[in-house]
């Protein structure tokens, strides 16, 4: 018995699931990050995170602003000035990111061993 009631946290239409699909994907957790010390332009994202293409980016943006968690500031200027910034909703997510990445640092290499001896041939007679 999988111990999931009707009730369970992680059910297809169920908000915790939402957020675990969301943060799963690979730009999020950076994306929110790099908002963190407050607004920045999109250029400024591209090169604070590195890695991440502008097409990338604006739909990993477009996520994030549809479901709260940041806001987009277009101003009346020439040349047009766009930034991005937290919301208070999507602020409440960078102490569990900080937690997340030290506990990368505490034990990256254990699963970066994991997965090499996952990866070494077996034996004959295995």
């Amino acid at each position: 018995m999988s111990g999931f009631g009707p009730d369970a946290v992680f059910l297809a239409d169920c908000p915790a699931r939402l957020t675990v699909e969301l943060l799963a994907d690979k730009w999020t957790a950076v994306v929110l990050y790099g908002l963190s010390e407050g607004p920045v332009r999109h250029g400024e994202l591209i090169e604070m995170i590195g890695g991440i293409s502008r097409k990338m980016l604006t739909q990993t943006l477009r996520r994030l602003e549809a479901h709260g968690l940041i806001s987009r500031h277009a101003y009346a200027e020439v040349p047009p000035r766009v930034e991005y910034e937290l919301t208070p909703l999507g602020a409440t997510l960078i102490d569990p990111i900080h937690m997340l990445t030290e506990w990368a640092r505490a034990h990256g290499d254990a699963v970066l061993d994991a997965l090499d001896a996952d990866h070494e041939p077996l034996a004959h007679g295995d």
